[in-house]
Parts: C-alpha cells; structure tokens; sequence
C-alpha cells in the first residue's frame, strides 16, 4: 500500500456537507418561518437577522448538531452561508441570546411553519390497509440529567430530564408537533388542547379518515369523549386496568369469548365488551377489545409451576375484527423510531439551553429539521434512482444524513454562477438532482 501526501488546497472549496443546498431550498422556497420571524421580529442584533439566526441553526440540525457552539466552525464557511442563503452567520453567543430573546413568541410561528412547509413540498401522507391515516401521539423521555436546566425533573422511566409530547401523521411519521414538557408532567395533562391541535393539523394536510392511536397512559373518559366528538376520527387506546380486577376479566374472557390454542401451552382468548359511562351528565357506550394470554409451558419447552397470565384490552370505534384492532394498534410501535430519530440520529436528547422556554424552540425547530430531512429522504431515497439499498417504504434520518446530507462536492463560482461539483463516481448524484430540481420547481 502506498501513503498518501497530506496536502492543502489554497484555492479550491470543498464541502463534505452537500445537502445543505437541499436544505436552503426548503427553507427558502418552501418554508415561511424566515420571512415570519422577520416580520414578527425586524430588529437585528448586530446587523444579523433573525431569518439568517433560524437559517443557522435549522442548518445544524439537519446535519445533526444542535449545540450552539458548532455554528463556530460554519462561520468561513462559504457553502454553508450560500446554501441556506444567509447574509452573515452569527456566532455562538449571538445564536443563543437571539433565540433566548424571541424563543416565547417565535415558537408557535415556527410550529405553524413546520406544517406549512409539508403543504408546500406536497408530501406523500400514506394510508393504512384500512384506508386510515395514522395519527400517533405519544410522550417519549429526554435524558438531561447532571444539569441544572429549567424544567428537567424525573420522568417517568426513572431518568432527570424532559417530557415532550410528539404528534407524528402518515405511515411516513411526519412530525405535526414536538412539545416540551418537564420530566414530571404526566402525559394526561394538557393533552385535551394538545389533541384538538393537531387534529385540525392533520385535517390541514389530508381529507382522509384519521385513526388515532394512544397508549394507556391517555386511557381516560375526557380523553374518549373528546374523539367521539371528531368527525370522520376513529381511535384506538390502550385500556390500562387501574384497579381493575384481572383474574375475573380472564375467567371472563376465556368463558364469552373466542378460544385458540396458538401452541401447545398456550391459548388466547378475545372478547369484544361494551361499557357504559356518564360523562357531564351525558351517558356513553364505549367498545373495547378483550385479549387474555394463558401460558403454561415457556417458548422453550419449560412447564411452569403456575400459569402465566396475561390480559390486555384496546378501547376502539372500529367495526373490525379483534385481531385487526390489536395488530393496527401494535403497528404504532413504530413511532417509537421516530423519536429515537430525534434524539440519537439528529443528536437532540441533551437540549442546550438552560431555559425552558428556549429548548421548547430548539425542540420544535427539531421537528421542522426532521420534516425536511424525512422529505429529502422519502423523495430522494426511496425512487428508482437511489443508492443501492435494501428496498424500503421509509429511510431513516440517519440514512438520509449518510447518503445526502454529508454527500462531498466542490464549490465552483463561474460566471457570476455557483456550481456543486461532485465525483465522477458518485452513487446518489442522480438522487441528489432530483431532488433539488423537485425543490427548486417548487
């Protein structure tokens, strides 16, 4: 093997950060949330505005860096300025006082932004085998322990940090709304305002029935009353027994309802209740979907002592059978994804505020950062002109950062013109135009 000369180039640019092109283009063209905070906020700080503060920022996220420091080493930077078109990069302490400044303000109008931006780029909201779109809520722990952040308090898994609620729409997982709560907050309060938003998002985005999928954390009457009074909503809940009595509802269960024997030591019974409740002096009949698991002999042969016995029920509108309900509600596993996209894949676990209100924006910058990088990935990755890969309805954000966001290049300035030359063997170039002349057409 021969070594290599390290060397130095004195004139020519190059960038391991592409994709930033691509970003600039959804923010610019696409997203109003420059053009709002400039309105909302005119003044600048230092000659620098807040359209190129948000530009800055939203650039980091979408290459994975979410600390305010990093912007330190984009400020010579000439493709990153000229992508995200950005007049003069600010530094690290401009970035963090300007977002302190405007963060309580600024942070409904980038919330609004980041579903405007998925009507303008016109994404693809697909349906489940039912004709439904999926709409899955749920809260999900940041761990920020060993600081002194505003708002960090136990959560729920026993870890020092935040709380958020996500909102995630389509088999796709576009994110409808990241929002930060402190770690003790439990996931019931708040969340009746919280589920009126983002169903009027959704129906922002798509006609088409919406089944929304909840755990058992949002087993509560308020909580079923207020999706019964949604037109063209179904829902499905999963129902937590409190204090009810289990061992009755097996007996129940495996006496009314249907049993199978899915092997031998192992039966499942399925039952289909109804329930009546009085909520403000108005009564309602509720359906819930039954499932006990009976084991007596282990996966691997064991006979046990003592039967092993499980009993789990699902509260739905759906005129479906038991089976379908349990397997569209075990399908919501995958948002459980989305949020470690969020957190390991785009590195924002650890928010880099110490104010609340400040991670609360950097939190729903987040989740326009990842619409766009998810839209990148849906349109670019998942064509007939990707970079060899297993076949796939969904790339991660991870996949999208590996093969377009840190794709190499060279700057060419020409003719008054900017050019991005890339290799001559470069697997996702084909990709990468067509996504940036999908962007640029608008």
């Amino acid at each position: 093997m021969k070594q290599f000369i390290i060397a130095q180039s004195k004139k020519e640019f190059y960038t391991s950060h592409s994709g930033l092109a691509l970003v600039g283009l959804c923010l610019n063209k696409l997203c109003s949330l420059p053009a709002r905070a400039m309105d909302a906020f005119p003044r600048k700080l230092g000659g620098i505005g807040l359209d190129d503060i948000l530009r800055s920022y939203v650039g980091l996220l979408t290459m994975g860096q979410s600390d305010f420091e990093a912007i330190t080493n984009r400020r010579e930077d000439d493709h990153f300025s000229q992508s995200l078109g950005i007049a003069r990069v600010p530094s690290a302490e401009t970035l963090r006082q300007r977002l302190d400044e405007v963060a309580p303000t600024l942070r409904p109008i980038a919330d609004a932004c980041s579903v405007g931006f998925l009507k303008k780029a016109r994404v693809t909201i697909s349906p489940l085998d039912t004709g439904h779109i999926p709409l899955d809520c749920d809260v999900f722990p940041m761990d920020n322990s060993k600081t002194k952040k505003e708002g960090v308090s136990r959560i729920y898994n026993g870890e020092d940090g935040y709380a958020p609620m996500a909102a995630y729409l389509g088999t796709e997982g576009w994110c409808l709304e990241l929002e930060l709560r402190e770690g003790s907050q439990h996931s019931q309060d708040g969340f009746i305002p919280f589920l009126e938003r983002i169903i009027e998002k959704a129906r922002s985005l798509t006609s088409r029935k919406i089944l929304m999928r909840l755990d058992s954390a949002h087993d509560a009457l308020d909580t079923r009353v207020a999706l019964a009074g949604q037109k063209n909503v179904s829902y499905i809940i999963k129902w937590n027994p409190r204090r009810e009595d289990r061992p009755e509802w097996a007996r129940r269960i495996f006496k009314e309802g249907k049993v199978t024997n899915a092997r031998d030591g192992k039966r499942i019974g399925l039952l289909t209740v109804y329930i009546q409740q009085v909520h403000k002096e108005k009564t309602y009949r509720f359906k819930r979907v039954m499932r006990v698991v009976e084991r007596t002999i282990d996966r691997r042969g064991q006979r046990l002592l003592t039967p092993e016995i499980e009993v789990e029920g699902w509260w739905t509108q759906l005129d479906l059978p038991e089976k379908d309900v349990i397997r569209l509600y075990e399908d919501r596993g995958t948002s459980e994804q989305f949020h470690a996209e969020i957190k390991s894949d785009m590195d924002m676990e650890r928010l880099p505020s110490g104010k609340f209100a400040t991670n609360g924006l950097v939190l729903t910058l987040g989740g326009l950062a990842y619409n766009i990088l998810r839209a990148i990935g849906q349109l670019g990755l998942v064509s007939g002109e990707t970079p060899l890969r297993h076949a796939a309805k969904r790339r991660r954000i991870k996949t999208v950062m590996q093969e377009l966001m840190y794709l190499a290049a060279r700057l060419v300035r020409t003719g008054r013109r900017l050019k991005l030359v890339f290799s001559r063997h470069c697997p996702a170039f084909a990709a990468f135009r067509t996504v940036y002349t999908r962007f640029a057409c608008g």
